[in-house]
């Protein structure tokens, strides 16, 4: 997998769960989607899902996608896995797969809350020039931004929505900040945009810092990834 992001959350671990795997509370704090619905499916059978990502005020890219996952386990960690698609001719991301594992510290100290995925963007050489540039480290900011989002929910009570309010007053504080160096002391200018960069946010703001972006040397897609042969929808 080429993207890995991990946190540690001091939650119940069924909480973590229901707004993982809910796609009502998902997509609330989830950066990347605008919408996550389930489709309809038989008993036992993987979830299938549809997804919707608004890029611009008129411009929704939507896919498609099949999970599963592994509710309970002997050692107490859980896993979801899934494989995704979206045939929108505007999305570089064509198709991929990842999984999320939910592992309790051992010290009951926090569950390690990671994951790990990969994609093909489509357009062919440019569409990977344009992953490698510009999607690729994107998509790593904006998923270990919103893993701490979902920290600050439930370990602090600040809803998705506050936190986003949250830091977009920061943001336009720095910048404030900055600006206010440029025209009235202009030779610290360069300190302040520095400043305004180093200096780690507030606790009550979300930070991609905050989680961990290598992952260890073992880390491995689980077994229950390879039962997802497809993102088709299944029939009505």
């Amino acid at each position: 997998m080429s993207l890995y992001i991990e946190t540690r959350i001091r939650a119940d671990l069924d909480d973590l769960w229901a707004r993982t795997q809910e796609p009502g509370q998902h997509q609330r704090w989830d950066l990347r989607f605008t919408e996550i619905t389930y489709l309809p499916c038989a008993e036992g059978e993987p979830q299938h899902f549809r997804y919707a990502t608004r890029v611009l005020p008129f411009v929704t890219i939507a896919g498609t996608g099949i999970s599963a996952g592994e509710k309970r386990r002997s050692d107490g960690t859980r896993t979801s896995a899934l494989r995704f698609a979206s045939p929108h001719p505007l999305s570089l991301l064509e198709e991929g797969s990842g999984y999320w594992r939910y592992v309790p510290e051992p010290d009951g100290d926090g569950i390690r809350f990671l994951t790990g995925y990969d994609y093909r963007p489509r357009w062919g050489r440019l569409g990977a020039l344009a992953d490698r540039a510009v999607l690729r480290p994107l998509m790593g900011w904006a998923t270990a931004w919103s893993f701490d989002r979902l920290r600050l929910w439930l370990e602090r009570g600040i809803t998705p929505e506050r936190a986003l309010v949250h830091a977009a007053a920061e943001v336009a504080l720095r910048a404030l900040l900055v600006a206010a160096a440029v025209l009235l002391a202009p030779m610290t200018a360069l300190a302040a945009a520095a400043l305004a960069v180093i200096l780690p946010p507030l606790p009550i703001t979300p930070a991609a810092r905050r989680c961990l972006r290598t992952p260890p040397a073992r880390a491995r897609a689980p077994r229950v990834l390879s039962t997802l042969a497809t993102t088709k929808e299944p029939r009505s």
